[in-house]
C-alpha cells in the first residue's frame, strides 16, 4: 500500500521512523510518502519536506509565519493528490495535520491520526474536526482513551508510549568510553536539554547555565538538537567549562546522574532513563499569557506528573524558572533521599504506561483497517 505519513517535529520524526519500521513488517511491499526527518528518511521512502522547515512554537511565531504555513499546507494537499495514496497518516502536529485531515475526508482518503493532539489539555473543541475528520485515532496515553470515549464517544485505540520502544531498542552505551570520546571528566554529569526550537533554547539555556559556579562537583553537558547547529550553541555559552554534545542525547541521559528539562516528549524520555530531573519553561511573555488563559482543567505541564496525576518532578515556569529557584530545585534532585523517592514514582509511571510494542500494535491496526475496508 501507498502510506502518506505527515510528522512535523523532532519527536514526530522518531516514532514516525518507528512506525514505518512496523508498517514494513506487516506490508513489505509499503511505498512511504512522507513529512519528517532524517530518521524517517533512513527507513526509506521519499522525503516531502522536513520538519525543521515546519516548527513553529507559540502564537507570535506561528502569527510571524503564517504565509509559510498557508504555504505549506497549498502544496501538501497538491502533493497528497499526485501521489494519490491508499491512507495518509498523522503524526501529533494538529494545527497543519487536522487542516490537511478535512481535505483527505473530502477526497475520501482514509485518514489515520497516531500520537492524538492534547486536546485535552487546550481547544477541546477540535474534537468535533476529530470526529468527522478522522477515521481511527491511536493514542499513547492511558487517561486519553476515557477521555474521548467516556467523555466525547469516540472510539479510539490505546497502544501504549512509543517511547518505551525506542529507550528499549537503543544499544547499552558503556560509560567510560562515551565519556573518553567526548572529553568529559570523572564528575557526575547533569544534562541540559534546553529545547530543540532557537527562541526556547537562547531563553531557557542562559538560566540553565547560571548553574555552573553552583554546583562545582559536577560537570554540566548540553544536549545539542539535532535542529541546531554547533556553532548556535557556541554562541551562547561562553564558558568552556560547558561541553555540547548533538545528536546523542539518549546517550547521554543513560550516563547522567541529573538534568535540566524543557518540558515536553524530553521530560518522559528522562523519567524513562531513571534520571532526577528539573523541568523548566520560559516562552514568549504575550504567547505564554494567552496559552495560560486558554489550557483548561491542567495541573502540570511535564508529561511526568500528568500521568502519575502528582507533582512527581519540580516543574519552573515562566517567571518562577530564574537562578534561585532552579537552584533550590537541583540542589533537591541531588539530595539522595528525594532521588529514592522519585525513582520509586518512576518507577509507577512505566507500570502506569504499560510494555513496549506501541509502534508494532499500530501498523497491525493500520493495516487491518485497509485490508478489512478493501475486502468489504
Amino acid at each position: 500500500m501507498k502510506y502518506y505519513i505527515i510528522a512535523g517535529e523532532a519527536s514526530g520524526d522518531l516514532h514516525g521512523a518507528n512506525l514505518m519500521k512496523a508498517l514494513l513488517n506487516e506490508d513489505p511491499k509499503a511505498d512511504f510518502r512522507f513529512w519528517g526527518g532524517s530518521l524517517m528518511e533512513a527507513v526509506g521512502g521519499t522525503k516531502v519536506k522536513d520538519y525543521h522547515d515546519l516548527a513553529f512554537m507559540g502564537f507570535v511565531e506561528v502569527i510571524l509565519n503564517l504565509g509559510t504555513i498557508l504555504s505549506n499546507i497549498k502544496f501538501c494537499k497538491r502533493d497528497i493528490l499526485s501521489f494519490q495514496p491508499d491512507l495518509i497518516i498523522f503524526i501529533d502536529y494538529p494545527g497543519f495535520n487536522l487542516r490537511i485531515a478535512e481535505f483527505a475526508k473530502k477526497e475520501k482518503i482514509p485518514t489515520h491520526y497516531y500520537i492524538s493532539p492534547q486536546i485535552w489539555a487546550w481547544k477541546e473543541n477540535r474534537i468535533h474536526q476529530i470526529k468527522r475528520d478522522v477515521d481511527q485515532m491511536y493514542v499513547i496515553l492511558p487517561f486519553e482513551k476515557d477521555f474521548y470515549e467516556n467523555k466525547h464517544q469516540y472510539p479510539v485505540h490505546y497502544v501504549g508510549h512509543p517511547l518505551l520502544d525506542a529507550i528499549a531498542n537503543r544499544p547499552l552505551v558503556d560509560p567510560n568510553k562515551f565519556r573518553l570520546e567526548n572529553n568529559l571528566n570523572e564528575k557526575p554529569i547533569i544534562s541540559l536539554l534546553p529545547g530543540s526550537r532557537k527562541q526556547e533554547i537562547k531563553k531557557i539555556l542562559s538560566v540553565m547555565l547560571k548553574m555552573i559556579d553552583e554546583f562545582p562537583n559536577y560537570q554540566f553537558v548540553v544536549a545539542g538538537a539535532p535542529s541546531q547547529d554547533l556553532s548556535f550553541y557556541q554562541s551562547i555559552i561562553a564558558d568552556n567549562r560547558v561541553k555540547i554534545i548533538q545528536n546523542k542525547t539518549y546517550d547521554l541521559l543513560s550516563v547522567s546522574y541529573a538534568a535540566l528539562v524543557t518540558s515536553g516528549t524530553a521530560t518522559l524520555e528522562t523519567a524513562l532513563f531513571k534520571i532526577p530531573e528539573v523541568v523548566c519553561y520560559k516562552g514568549n511573555q504575550l504567547s505564554y499569557e494567552i496559552g495560560k488563559r486558554l489550557v483548561k482543567n491542567i495541573k502540570y505541564i511535564s508529561l511526568v506528573n500528568l500521568i502519575l496525576d502528582r507533582e512527581c518532578v519540580k516543574e519552573l515556569i515562566q517567571n518562577d524558572f530564574n537562578k534561585k529557584n532552579l537552584k533550590k530545585a537541583l540542589k533537591d534532585v541531588l539530595d539522595q533521599e528525594k532521588r529514592t523517592k522519585m525513582f520509586e514514582d518512576y518507577y509507577q509511571l512505566e507500570q502506569i504506561l504499560g510494555g513496549k510494542g506501541a509502534s508494532q500494535k499500530t501498523a497491525k491496526l493500520i493495516v487491518g483497517a485497509e485490508v478489512k475496508d478493501v475486502r468489504s
